[in-house]
């Protein structure tokens, strides 16, 4: 399967075609609805979108022998927090029935 890229403009646009709005009210409410994602993680919180998903913060524990890859040098890594995500079971579906190379 060829790797697709969908950007946030591209997201924007579709939104837009399938809307009644404008494409610049369209782009607030994109710009809005990330900005609102952002600040929610970034206060700790987690966001549960049925049939989508989940993103929430976690921990990830430091490293005092890490390893810098691009000079080798070693490095400690402070714990900090990453987003992860979980698909719910509608994307988890819809992703599994995705043709495989050579199928149609």
């Amino acid at each position: 399967m060829e790797s697709k890229k969908i950007t946030k403009y591209d997201l924007i646009e579709a939104v837009y075609q399938h809307s009644a709005f404008e494409k610049r009210d369209v782009q607030k409410i994109v710009d809005q609805l990330l900005e609102e994602l952002k600040s929610t993680l970034k206060n700790g919180a987690t966001i549960e979108l049925r049939g989508f998903g989940t993103f929430e913060p976690r921990l990830r524990k430091g490293r005092s022998k890490a390893r810098n890859p691009k000079t080798g040098e070693q490095v400690t890594v402070a714990p900090h927090y990453i987003v992860a995500f979980r698909s719910g079971q509608e994307l988890k579906k819809a992703v599994w029935e995705l043709p495989v190379d050579g199928e149609k």
